[in-house]
This record gives structure tokens, C-alpha cells and sequence, in this order.
């Protein structure tokens, strides 16, 4: 092993084509200064180096930060006049928005108003404004808007606080106290406590008490009684009781829901039994369909609803999986995901007609669903005709779109996230050909991921060799077969990862084409006896590839060659993937959509699909998505790793 890993290493010296760094262009330094400049607040550096911008492809920027700075300050004439001279553009669309919370501080709400009707892309704060102007207009729509997103909205960014303060104020204790325990399955905890304070005096649950059920759980109800499970309040907190104990313990936790049950209302109750499902599913427990059905829909929160359906999906009773589906919401049950288990569920029902109708409502769509719809209708995956080739002139009119060659400069300056801004700001309106052009622009200057995310927009003209670039293809696909690997896994894989972006970085510290975090690059590098091995060279995609494509052997090794589980251990580790098998074999689109981390259950879903769509690329022949995933075997007796140390 360790000697074919090394020969793969070997296989890949040739030097790997990076993207080409652009010439720095006349200008350039000054925008970064007057950035910089902007950044510490020095205006007097910032209005000469703007001066000195005139002409510069992002010199309305260097605009837009001196306004920016103090904006509150600001004439409203000088605002008024930039939003009117970029009207349309990304950066008129941006002040406007900066605006809105400066007339938020000065109470200007017919004026907010009229500014919000003119955004084209409010964001989540854009609309918290909006809708706090209109209900300060006593506009009675308004209402309902608000209570809708307080009741929905769990991460509150700043500028919607004084909305969901005014509609604590108006919802009554009921509504409160779903909110509560809303914020409480999501761990809010703090903002619980918040919103607790808006309840009436004789309403608000003791704040010691209410200290003890967070931080001692288990004390604080072991010293309960049930005289003092009267109130409201003193049911609501045994009720939150029982979801801080479920989860660490869902099993606990049943055990005492059923000794503390009869003190609750039938609403708490329901609630409580629906918490201590819901963790109970995610941990793949058998009593969670039990547990489920002593809850109600109406107290199921979205992820509790979809997880009731997960739970019966592995014990592959389909006429609870039916059941599950139908008591969802209606928008909830549109989904596609839900839709097509929906038909599953019927067609094992004997419902054929049905099942058909909901599998079309999904299929042709180009997504994990979407394919297993277009398989259970019998059609097998394949390409889309391809377009007609970008012509020169329509190129050309991609190069000249003011937008696009904003977000050009960007990338050149590597200032990636305004470039993505202006970039999808450009995009937003444009035709498939337009698209198209876009699509082939990034694809030459290799800026594969806008490439990518550009071509999957389009409707009805399509080109799947820019949605599914294959870029470094001489030496990944090498690096490939030497590792006897499926190229076209690992290719899905990378597009999902870091569609091909060289030196991408993720959050928790992951690098490169693969992703890959310092420790694993690590331990990989040692395996495989690359030697004088630096963190700081995980960049380089020729050693990424290998280091990567070497993880990902030892990954299918270990996890019996599946790939489904291999793409789970990739992004969440082995341990986890080998955990998440069930004692029997489980179809692989099941065990994919009963992953427990949301990251991970897209993550995988969108790498399988991925690899059938390189596959039909690569092969020129149709492709399919269910045997992709085939079954994952059962979970044996004892369930020890080939390579205990895999990370």
C-alpha cells in the first residue's frame, strides 16, 4: 500500500498548471491603500487617494467608502445622489441598505419605507427595517410579516433586534413561549432568557429556577415536587427540562417524561416528547418513531418534522414514512427530498399513478433527487444537448459588463468576496446566453468556481462541461487510477470541496483543491513517506492531489470500499461514518438522507450526484445514480477499523 502511494506521488512531479496571476494594473496599489485607509478611518488619506483613482475600473468604490465612513454624518443629498448615479449596480443597491439603518436610528420611516421599496436585494436586516418602518406607519400587513419572521428567525443579526423586541411586545404569552422553545432547540439560550423578560411580572418563570433547569438539570428535578407544578411558567420549565435532558440522553429523558408527564399540559407534553424524539433520531435510536408519535405535528419544528420521517425512512416502514410526510406543512412537503419519498412511499404502497406524479415533479432537475426521480421513472441520467458555443462578440460583451469586469478586478487583487458580490450581483438578471458567456469568461481567466456556479443557473441552454469543469485533468485523473479510484468520485468530490479553487480555505482551517485539514495532511504525509513535509506547502496542488487522493484510498479501505460512507468520512471522519450504519443493510440514498450533521447529508448528496454527471462527461454514456450508492452494508458485531489511527 505504502509503496503504490508513493509511486502515485512520483506519477504526479510533472508541474500542475496554476491559475496565472494577473499583471497588476495602474491603479491597483492606490485602491488597496485607499481600502486601507477606509479600513482605520484615515479620511484625509482617503479623499487624496481617491482623487488619484479617477478612471480606475474600482473607483466608484473608493466613493462609496467615503461616504460609508460617518454615513450618519453624511449629507442626504451626497447619498441621495451616488444611489441615484449607480442605481442598478451592486454599489447603489449596497448604500441604499447602509442608508436604511441610518434612518432607523433617526426614526425616518416614511423616508425607510420608500428607500426599502427601491432595494433589489434586501438582505435578512433590509427586511427587519422594512417591516419595523411599516408597523411604525401603523401599516396593519406589517403585522403579520413580523410575526411570521419572529416566530421563524432564530439567528438574529443586530439590526432586526428592535423588530423582535416590538413584536414581543405585541404577540401574547403563547406565542412567547413557542418562541421559547424554539430558541431552545436550537440552543439560544440566551436569547430565551431575553425573551422570557417580556412576559408580564406574574408570568416570567424565577430566574433561579430557571438557572438551575439549564445548569442542573437533573438536580433541579430531582428536588421537584409536584405541588409546585401549578403555573404556566413551572410547567414550561419542566417541559424545557426535558429537552436539556434529551440532549445527553434521550432515553433518560423518556424515562422521565413518563414518570412527569401528567403534570404538563397536553401542549408541553407533546412538545417535550417531540424534543426527546427528535434527539433520539439523530442518534439513530430505535424508539424515536415511538417516541414521535406521542408528540404532535402541530409542536414539531421543521427539523423535528423532517426527522420524524428520517426515523421511519430507516426502519423502511413506509406506510409511517407516508404518514410522516403528509402531516407536514405544505411548503415543508414540497420539498423536494420529501416529495420523492412521498412517491416511494406510495409506489411501495401499490399507489403507481401517484407515486408517478409526484416522481415527475422532481425529475430533470439536476440534483441527488432529481436523478433518483428520473431512475424511478425509468430514465437513466444522461447530458443535456449542449449549447451553441459562446460566439466572440458575446464574449466580448461579458468582458465590457461593468459588473463582471468589477469582480474581475477583485479576483486580481484577491479580495475574493467583494468579487463574488459584484459577480452574482451581475449575474442575477442575464439570459442563458448571457449566462453562457459569463460562465466561459471565468472558465479562461480560471476562476473555476464562478465558472461553475454561473453555468448551473442557466434554463434551458446548457453546457455541463463548464457546470462540471474537470480543470487539472492531467494530473488528477493520473493521480487517480494510480490510488484505483473512480475518477469521476473524486472529481465530484473536489467540485464539492472547493470547486477548484487552488489556495481555498475554510473556516475550520481545511486547504487546498481536497480540502484537507493540517493533522490529516499530516498523518497522510507520513503514511505515505513524503518526506520534509510543511503544512505551508498543502497549497500546492500537486502535493494536495496526492495527499488528498492518498486520504481518500485509505478512506474507502477502511469503510468497505463503499463510497457513500467514504464521501461521510471524508467530511465528517471515519468514526462517524462507520457509526452511522444501521444492523441492517440500508439502501445507500437512505443512509445518505439519515446523516445526522446537515453539512454532511448535503455534502454527500451532492458529491454522489456530482460523480454520475463526471461519469456520463468522461464515459459518454448514460449513467446511474442509484447504483452509484447501492447498499451500505449493516454495521457489524464488533466494528473495528482496518487502520485504527485514520483520522
Amino acid at each position: 500500500m505504502k509503496l503504490r502511494l508513493i509511486l502515485a506521488g512520483l506519477c504526479l512531479a510533472s508541474s500542475l498548471s496554476l491559475p496565472a496571476l494577473a499583471q497588476e494594473t495602474p491603479g491597483d496599489s492606490q485602491f488597496l491603500a485607499a481600502r486601507e485607509a477606509f479600513r482605520v478611518g484615515n479620511r484625509p488619506r482617503l479623499e487624496a487617494l481617491a482623487d488619484d483613482l479617477h478612471g480606475h475600473v474600482l473607483a466608484d468604490y473608493a466613493q462609496y467608502y467615503l461616504l460609508r465612513q460617518g454615513l450618519e454624518n453624511q449629507d442626504p443629498a451626497a447619498v441621495q445622489a451616488f444611489i441615484s448615479r449607480q442605481e442598478g449596480t451592486y454599489l447603489g443597491d449596497r448604500l441604499r441598505a447602509d442608508w436604511l439603518r441610518v434612518l432607523a436610528k433617526q426614526g425616518a420611516w416614511q423616508e425607510l419605507r420608500q428607500q426599502f421599496a427601491q432595494l433589489k436585494a434586501p438582505d435578512q436586516e433590509a427586511r427587519c427595517l422594512g417591516i419595523q418602518a411599516r408597523l411604525n406607519l401603523r401599516e396593519a400587513a406589517a403585522l403579520a410579516e413580523g410575526e411570521t419572521l419572529w416566530q421563524n428567525l432564530t439567528d438574529v443579526p443586530e439590526a432586526c433586534q428592535p423588530l423582535f423586541e416590538m413584536m414581543s411586545d405585541r404577540v401574547g404569552a403563547e406565542q412567547l413561549w413557542t418562541r421559547v422553545r424554539l430558541l431552545f432547540e436550537v440552543n439560544k439560550v440566551a436569547g430565551a432568557r431575553q425573551l422570557l423578560r417580556a412576559l408580564p411580572p406574574s408570568q416570567q418563570p424565577d430566574p433561579r429556577q430557571l438557572d438551575l433547569v439549564l445548569d442542573k438539570t437533573a438536580a433541579w428535578l430531582a428536588r421537584l415536587s409536584p405541588a409546585r407544578v401549578k403555573e404556566r411558567s413551572s410547567r414550561e420549565l419542566l417541559a424545557l427540562a426535558m429537552q436539556r435532558l434529551a440532549r445527553n440522553d434521550p432515553a433518560y429523558a423518556a424515562g422521565q417524561l413518563e414518570r412527569w408527564g401528567a403534570e404538563l399540559g397536553d401542549s408541553e407534553k407533546a412538545w417535550a416528547w417531540g424534543q426527546v424524539a427528535l434527539q433520539a433520531a439523530r442518534r439513530h435510536m430505535g424508539a424515536a418513531p415511538d417516541w414521535f408519535s406521542r408528540s404532535q405535528p402541530s409542536q414539531l419544528s421543521t427539523e423535528g418534522a423532517e426527522w420524524q420521517v428520517r426515523a421511519v425512512l430507516r426502519q423502511r416502514d413506509w406506510g409511517a414514512v407516508r404518514a410522516a410526510i403528509e402531516s407536514m406543512p405544505g411548503a415543508l412537503r414540497d420539498k423536494p427530498e420529501w416529495t420523492y419519498w412521498l412517491g416511494r412511499a406510495y409506489k411501495a404502497g401499490g399507489r403507481q399513478e401517484e407515486a408517478r406524479q409526484l416522481f415527475e415533479r422532481v425529475a430533470g432537475q439536476p440534483s441527488f433527487y432529481g436523478n433518483l426521480a428520473d431512475e424511478e421513472l425509468g430514465r437513466s441520467i444522461v447530458i443535456p444537448p449542449k449549447a451553441a458555443p459562446v460566439q466572440p462578440q458575446e464574449l466580448a460583451q461579458a468582458r465590457n459588463n461593468p459588473g463582471l469586469a468589477r469582480a474581475l478586478a477583485f479576483f486580481r487583487l484577491d479580495m475574493r468576496l467583494d468579487a463574488i458580490r459584484e459577480w452574482n450581483w451581475a449575474i442575477r438578471d442575464m439570459d442563458d446566453r448571457q449566462l453562457l458567456a459569463a460562465a466561459e469568461l471565468a472558465r479562461q481567466q480560471q476562476i473555476y468556481d464562478r465558472a461553475i456556479n454561473t453555468a448551473d443557473r442557466t434554463r434551458s441552454q446548457h453546457d455541463y462541461g463548464l457546470r462540471f469543469l474537470a480543470p487539472f485533468d492531467t494530473q488528477v485523473r493520473p493521480a487517480a487510477r494510480e490510488q484505483s479510484l473512480d475518477d469521476a468520485w473524486v472529481y465530484g468530490l473536489m467540485r464539492q470541496e472547493s470547486r477548484f479553487i487552488s489556495n481555498a480555505k475554510s473556516s475550520v482551517g481545511a486547504s487546498g483543491l481536497m480540502q484537507l485539514m493540517p493533522a490529516t495532511a499530516k498523518w497522510v504525509a507520513r503514511k505515505i513517506g513524503l518526506k520534509d513535509y510543511d503544512h505551508r506547502r498543502v497549497n500546492d496542488p500537486q502535493i494536495n492531489l496526492l495527499l488528498g487522493t492518498s486520504y481518500m484510498r485509505m478512506v474507502m479501505e477502511d469503510l468497505d470500499n463503499h463510497p457513500v460512507l467514504a464521501s461521510a468520512a471524508y467530511n465528517a471522519g471515519p468514526g462517524r461514518a462507520r457509526r452511522w450504519r444501521a444492523e441492517v443493510p440500508l439502501e445507500g440514498a437512505i443512509y445518505a438522507e439519515t446523516i445526522p450533521f446537515s453539512e454532511t447529508r448535503d455534502y454527500v448528496k451532492k458529491v454522489m450526484s456530482n460523480a454520475v454527471y463526471y461519469s456520463v462527461l468522461f464515459n459518454g454514456q448514460p449513467a446511474s445514480l442509484r447504483a452509484r450508492l447501492g447498499m451500505v452494508p449493516a454495521r457489524p458485531a464488533v466494528d473495528a477499523p482496518k487502520t485504527p489511527d485514520l483520522p
